[in-house]
């Protein structure tokens, strides 16, 4: 008998979290190998360490308690790694060599597999006076392109994809141009976005006034407050970003607001944090909490909830000392205030099994009770943890029990603390659990609802075919299972059916009782309104939440998952219909690469460098593939030798994708997006990154010529549309790492539905 409840769970521990030799022998051999490893792992720190790895396995079986992913892959493996999932920075001095420390702490960081925030704020604005060197300032964004940069160097030697966010002041004279930064799709692609956007700018906006734009006391611009959020929400509604994050709020409820100020976040917004401070995630799988699922009577097991709370708080707790920290400052930022974020998964596929339909005020008042229960245990657990093992060494009592989170924590609780203090600062948070949520057996992402009820995938088998499965949703393979065939429930709802509003009364409800933040992505139409998406960013920030992230399919970001008008059906009933929906595509898919013809048709491109003496030139080849001309080969020929080894290489790479078939933009995109250390170069008026972002970009100007793409930062000409049970599905962005088609916004994250890859790691 296997523990995973669905083969992609069993794949997602193979390829992430399990333990293997550096030849691919595995150490754990099960996944209850991986529970006991990690158990042990965070025992250890314990007086009686064989009587808490007992407790922590049985926390951990069945994918109850699930540590964040780091803690899952690393925790008793001895790798210089980091449990820890991310970082927020030191603060960035306005001075070159002060930047350039910075930077080198960002890599240092992100070479042991940790994500980062930074605020860039602090850097004097573009123009600005550069004293002593009689120039102007290059402004934050010109040193932003730098942190890409290294981002980039960091993948390429080898680490896991890196993750930054980066944020600015609502009231930064360079505001607009981070705005708009990445309207350009080649820039700044390993960041996040988020605007600090503060009380005084929110009133503003609503009373239509001025607004300064300012720097160390002096006042560069003053823009129309009204004209500038509505620059923030164009953005957005075209881009998906920047977030917007309500930095006045998370400072006056922060727990530690007496002791530090907060002014950025780590990667998915969902833990803001201090200089230094890092977030240490888990959450609980409330899937896998209800008793009597789909009967009158279902319901989640409270006492099992607040035995499973206490157990994952003293685990989180043992993790600030088991791990290391790739700074000396993080390791003494966590152990003085032993800061953790705990929060759930499988929260919308619970409310389905009570019989609850997510954005009800139903659900959103059982939401809150379930989340007030677990802060509840969580603050009495760290009580309890106090008493054996001392607070956090900052605490100040009367402090801490006079801020905004404490003064609505009930009197016990209150009373608790003020007798014997607490172990850990703050103790809930809301985070991405895309992967883990795979691993768990496909139940719903975090507080999100329920993506798709069920769709394919394609797997690649070692023989290098792919097969395809079936991925169907946790909840609705428990119905399955219990009813057979029966129609869903009303109350059986996804993201593509809510309307925002019930995805902000949501997040709202859970907010009221989480310490830190919520990743949570608010799914927007494609033809919702401009007002009306506006609309979504007010009801947030009057409703309480303390940040905002939507995601509205268009061109630019790309499709998600949208319900076909067979919605009534069942998953079971509808096979053919996903079947013949996809007949007539003009993109293929192979298995096997495509023989070459005897002769092809191609055009060679002569591409100069600056200050290079010798051109490249650039020969791609087309093939005709139902009538339709495809790319299917590239040479790249030059005088210049200190090239023709990476030339060679990168040009059967490139063929031998372009050979399989498929949507192969991405390899374009890809291209494009790569950034010379040592500085690009402006071609005919287009500062282009690198040699090899130049050769994207006529490879791309190729495709668009034959018709394979339908324009330039765009993908095909004519969509294929991929396999997909009880719904259609357009096209998303192709998947950096495995290549399918499955790459959708959860959580503020690209994540992609097949291999579980994520731009957030």
């Amino acid at each position: 008998m296997t523990r995973f409840a669905a083969p992609i769970a069993e794949q997602i521990w193979d390829m992430k979290y399990r333990f293997k030799q550096a030849d691919g022998t595995p150490n754990d051999v099960t996944v209850e190998d991986t529970w006991r490893r990690i158990a042990r792992s965070l025992a250890s720190v314990e007086k009686d360490p064989e009587l808490w790895e007992g407790r922590f396995f049985e926390a951990l079986e069945d994918f109850k308690y699930l540590p964040a992913g780091r803690i899952t892959a690393g925790a008793g493996t001895e790798r210089t790694v980091t449990l820890f999932n991310c970082f927020v920075m030191g603060t960035v001095p306005d001075s070159m060599g002060g930047i350039f420390d910075m930077l080198k702490e960002a890599a240092l960081t992100m070479q042991q597999g940790g994500g980062i925030g930074y605020d860039f704020s602090t850097i004097r604005p573009r123009g600005a006076d550069v004293k002593g060197v009689a120039a102007d300032a290059s402004g934050p964004l010109s040193f932003m392109d730098v942190w890409d940069a290294m981002c980039r160097t960091i993948m390429s030697a080898g680490s896991r994809r890196g993750a930054m966010m980066a944020t600015m002041r609502c009231d930064h004279p360079d505001i607009e141009q981070f705005i708009t930064a990445k309207s350009d799709s080649a820039r700044l692609r390993m960041f996040n976005l988020s605007v600090l956007v503060t009380d005084d700018f929110m009133e503003a906006v609503k009373a239509d006034g001025s607004w300064d734009l300012k720097f160390d006391g002096k006042i560069y611009h003053t823009v129309e407050a009204r004209d500038l959020w509505n620059k923030i929400m164009r953005s957005t509604y075209d881009f998906a970003e920047p977030g917007v994050i309500f930095i006045d709020r998370i400072n006056k409820a922060n727990n530690l607001g007496y002791c530090e100020t907060i002014s950025a976040t780590n990667p998915c917004g969902e833990q803001p944090l201090p200089p230094y401070g890092a977030c240490l995630l888990g959450s609980i799988n409330m899937a896998r909490l209800v008793s009597n699922p789909f009967e009158a009577d279902a319901a989640i097991d409270e006492g099992k909830l607040a035995t499973l709370v206490a157990t994952a708080v003293r685990m989180m707790d043992n993790v600030v000392d088991a791990s290391r920290f790739p700074l000396e400052a993080q390791r003494l930022e966590a152990q003085n205030k032993r800061r953790i974020g705990l929060g759930v998964t499988g929260l919308a596929d619970a409310l389905l099994m009570v019989g609850q339909r997510y954005g009800s005020d139903e659900a959103a008042a059982t939401t809150e009770r379930w989340l007030k229960l677990i802060a509840r245990e969580s603050y009495l657990a760290s009580v309890e943890l106090a008493k054996e093992k001392g607070a956090f060494p900052l605490l100040d009592k009367d402090a801490y029990l006079a801020t905004g989170n404490m003064m609505n924590m009930d009197d016990d609780v209150r009373a608790a603390i003020a007798e014997h203090g607490i172990r850990n600062a703050l103790l809930t948070s809301i985070a991405p659990t895309g992967t883990i949520s795979l691993y768990a057996g496909n139940v719903s992402s975090g507080i999100e609802p329920v993506f798709a009820y069920a769709y394919t995938r394609k797997v690649l088998q070692k023989d290098g075919t792919r097969t395809e499965e079936e991925v169907v949703d946790y909840a609705v393979k428990m119905w399955r299972d219990k009813f057979g065939d029966k129609e869903l429930p009303d109350y059986f709802v996804n993201a593509q059916t809510l309307a925002p509003t019930d995805h902000v009364k949501m997040q709202a409800a859970a907010q009221k009782w989480i310490d830190s933040s919520i990743s949570k992505t608010i799914n927007c139409p494609e033809d919702i309104s401009f007002d009306a998406f506006k609309e979504v960013y007010m009801q947030a920030y009057e409703t309480g939440c303390k940040g905002c992230t939507t995601y509205r399919p268009n061109d630019v970001t790309g499709s998600v998952l949208s319900v076909s008008e067979n919605t009534e059906k069942t998953p079971a009933e509808t096979p053919q219909l996903a079947n013949e929906a996809s007949n007539g595509a003009e993109v293929v898919y192979m298995s096997d690469p495509f023989d070459r013809p005897q002769t092809l048709e191609g055009n060679t491109y002569k591409l100069k460098w600056p200050d290079s003496e010798h051109a490249i030139y650039l020969t791609v080849n087309d093939i005709i593939v139902s009538g339709h001309r495809r790319p299917f080969e590239v040479f790249i020929n030059s005088k210049n030798m200190e090239h023709f080894a990476w030339t060679v290489a990168l040009t059967r790479m490139i063929s031998a994708v372009f050979r399989r078939g498929g949507d192969v933009s991405f390899v374009v995109e890809e291209l494009k997006a790569v950034f010379d250390p040592r500085g690009g170069a402006w071609v005919q008026g287009k500062y282009i990154p690198s040699i090899l972002a130049a050769i994207g970009g006529v490879i791309e100007q190729h495709m668009i010529a034959t018709g394979f793409l339908e324009g330039e930062g765009m993908g095909l000409k004519s969509d294929p549309q991929a396999q997909v049970v009880n719904l259609d599905q357009p096209r998303g962005k192709a998947c950096p790492s495995c290549g399918q088609f499955d790459m959708q916004m959860v959580e503020g994250c690209m994540t992609c539905r097949s291999c579980g890859h994520s731009k957030c790691g």
